[in-house]
């Protein structure tokens, strides 16, 4: 407040000083022409406005522009330190979305193996499973066979019996025809080896 007033009032006396050193030269305006009283006043005049304006405009607009610069070059390094952090983040992220790439990468070549491991497992279960269903089929079918043919192998020695009973008219008693039908089976059974 005080600097005001002071800066009003300078700027009146100056302006004062040469409205009347006007007055009294109105006939000739030059600048080199002129009073050396009104030129050593107009010269303290502007001393003492640099001083002033030195001491209290100067000083604290300059230190308001130091202040302003410290804080324009806190805001550049602080920028740059933040763009340096965002960086090293960006290149960090991108680091972990490549590791999940790959192991997203790697689970899923795992899974394609572990499907094609399951299914050839599988096929192999089906295949013997199918294996075995023949194999059992085929000892089936044999068993079957088997006894088939010594049933037919009874049937026809019991024929046998029968016709040769008939033939020699005699009565054969069930020891007998048991007899003759087991050695008549052993008999086919050799013959039926040797074929």
């Amino acid at each position: 407040m005080k600097l005001r007033v002071f800066a009003t009032a300078l700027l009146a006396m100056t302006v004062l000083t040469l409205t009347v050193a006007a007055q009294e030269h109105e006939v000739q305006l030059s600048p080199f022409a002129g009073n050396v009283g009104n030129a050593i006043w107009t010269l303290a005049i502007f001393v003492i406005v640099v001083i002033v304006l030195g001491k209290f405009a100067w000083g604290p607009v300059l230190g308001l522009l130091k202040e302003r610069e410290e804080f324009i070059h806190r805001s550049l390094s602080d920028a740059k330190r933040d763009r340096d952090e965002a960086e090293a983040r960006l290149k960090e992220y991108a680091a972990k979305l490549q590791s999940a790439q790959r192991e997203a990468f790697a689970i899923v070549e795992e899974a394609r193996r572990d499907a094609e491991r399951l299914r050839e497992e599988l096929r192999d279960r089906a295949k013997a499973e199918s294996d075995t269903i023949i194999k059992n089929a085929e000892r089936q079918v044999q068993l079957e066979t088997t006894r088939a043919v010594q049933l037919i192998r009874r049937e026809a020695a019991e024929l046998s019996v029968q016709i040769a009973s008939k033939l020699l008219q005699r009565n054969i008693t069930k020891e007998d025809n048991e007899q003759l039908i087991t050695d008549a089976l052993k008999q086919m059974e050799s013959s039926g080896r040797s074929h």
